[in-house]
């Protein structure tokens, strides 16, 4: 069961500047550190906190050497509400170390009901940050209506120090209402940019009854704000009318980039994140979409976040959120975690393009490799040897697309025998790929093979087809010892290319990912 990243929840506490220099590293009474790190379904090389809830990446950026990333985080309890940023520090987006909480709601201030999600900018030399705050309000005054009604305004902080460890924050608003003539169904998660003398942002939103919405504002120094138009709206689909998310009449966690002289578009809404690409016209600033899909089709992966790595690659995050029961990961001691970084590219066709970042890669040791023979037998038979210890590793499987019988990899374990993902491809169907019972499209191209690249972290698989889309799942592994997780293939292992596993070397050696 996944719960809503804004699923209101009755009894939310608000905390003030009392809490502001409590460390993200923070552990909650009865979870002692032993305890987590001996939890099997822990990642080993996916970011997360220490323990407690976690969901949006907020604000990641390359500053100083370092890369940050700041997420939504509670720390009082592995449930959504409280809502802090954490933020953690990186030399290369693959090793972490957990510093303090970098914002905290504010007694009396406009994000006394939490500091919701947001983006970084650097501006002079200064990294900035633009964020939703928010206030418990009657339903007549909020933006977001549920169990809590929530006033929602754009805020501005100012960050400090070799590390950012200190943050001043604008005492009011920089954006304090929607635009007078729209009745909202939610106003947050700006995304800015610069053109030229101005800043740009987007902010998400919609209308009930009528679809998301993505609005547009303008400003020359990040302080004074004016909206500009809608961007770009949508359909809603019209299922659920107490949820606007659900509904598709509110569109969240906008993200607008430019990449090959092309504009993308994502954002997120009814549990999926989509992405456009187009072009933008600048004088009626208005989006106009070529090609449409989903950043991923798989069951886990929520709330996308982009930014430049160093090389001035645009990079992708996005929060794999749990799907077991709330008791059991709250009981847990520890929720939700962060995905790995992924390269975003654009085709000469606006089609978007997606693989894992090489810094993975340095993560790699004991490789198996399969050397493909004529005998079907002996190739099995060394596929059936093969094991990742501890569901912590990585597949690449090659092979070729015209191959006259099905093809399918399965990912196994054998303590008990349990099947955690399948990925079946038929010739006869040669844009279509089947992941469990999820059907993706697959762009027919000029590939002459198929290409399945799997990461295998505790408790989480992200897979990628082809480097053109991806499928993200959670599972959750009985018992208090790691299985190990094998490979079954069926079709004609002859038309395989390459077959390797490694095992991933973990970032920490207690599994609390500093």
């Amino acid at each position: 069961m996944m719960i809503s990243r804004r699923g209101f929840l009755t009894g939310c506490c608000v905390y003030g500047f009392e809490s502001f220099h409590r460390p993200a590293s923070h552990v909650v009474a009865g979870f002692a550190a032993s305890q987590l790190s001996g939890d099997i379904r822990r990642p080993q090389f996916h970011l997360l906190p220490r323990a407690n809830w976690m969901n949006d990446p907020n604000a990641p950026i390359y500053w100083n050497g370092n890369y940050h990333m700041f997420y939504q985080y509670n720390p009082d309890g592995a449930v959504w509400g409280n809502m802090h940023w954490g933020h953690a520090l990186s030399p290369d987006m693959v090793h972490w170390q957990h510093l303090p909480i970098a914002l905290s709601p504010s007694l009396d201030g406009p994000d006394a009901g939490g500091c919701f999600s947001g983006s970084a900018v650097l501006d002079d030399q200064q990294v900035m940050v633009l964020y939703t705050g928010v206030v418990s309000v009657p339903a007549s005054e909020a933006t977001a209506r549920g169990a809590i009604n929530f006033k929602e305004t754009q805020c501005l902080a100012v960050g400090s120090g070799e590390e950012l460890l200190t943050w001043t924050k604008r005492p009011k608003p920089v954006i304090a209402a929607p635009p007078a003539d729209m009745e909202v169904t939610g106003f947050r998660d700006p995304s800015p940019w610069r053109e030229g003398d101005w800043w740009y942002t987007v902010l998400g939103s919609g209308a009930r009854n009528k679809g998301g919405a993505i609005l547009l504002y303008r400003s020359k120094d990040l302080r004074q704000w004016e909206y500009v138009r809608v961007l770009t709206q949508g359909e809603g689909n019209h299922t659920n009318d107490s949820n606007p998310v659900e509904a598709g009449d509110m569109w969240e966690c906008p993200d607008l980039f430019f990449l090959g002289g092309k504009a993308v578009l994502i954002y997120a809404t009814d549990g999926k994140v989509y992405w456009e690409c187009g072009d933008v016209d600048r004088k009626e600033w208005v989006f106009h979409a070529r090609r449409k899909g989903l950043l991923d089709y798989g069951p886990s992966y929520y709330a996308a976040k982009t930014q430049l790595d160093r090389m001035h690659n645009r990079i992708v995050w996005g929060w794999l959120p749990e799907s077991r029961p709330l008791e059991e990961y709250r009981d847990s001691g520890w929720a939700g975690m962060m995905s790995l970084p992924r390269v975003l590219t654009v085709d000469a066709d606006y089609g978007l393009r997606v693989e894992v970042a090489p810094a993975i890669e340095a993560l790699r040791q004991k490789p198996q490799i399969v050397e493909v023979t004529g005998n079907e037998e002996q190739n099995q038979r060394r596929i059936r040897s093969m094991y990742i210890e501890q569901c912590c590793g990585e597949v690449l499987c090659r092979f070729k697309r015209d191959s006259p019988a099905p093809f399918s990899l399965s990912l196994t374990s054998d303590h008990p025998e349990q099947c955690w993902l399948t990925l079946r491809y038929n010739a006869s169907q040669p844009a279509k790929l089947l992941v469990d019972e999820t059907l993706l499209p697959l762009g027919t191209g000029t590939d002459e093979q198929i290409e399945f690249h799997l990461y295998i972290d505790g408790s989480a698989i992200e897979t990628f087809i082809n480097r053109q889309t991806s499928y993200t799942k959670r599972f959750y592994p009985a018992g208090s010892t790691a299985p190990r997780v094998g490979l079954k293939i069926a079709g004609r292992t002859s038309d395989i290319s390459r077959l390797r596993l490694w095992q991933i070397s973990p970032i920490s050696s207690d599994r609390l990912t500093t």
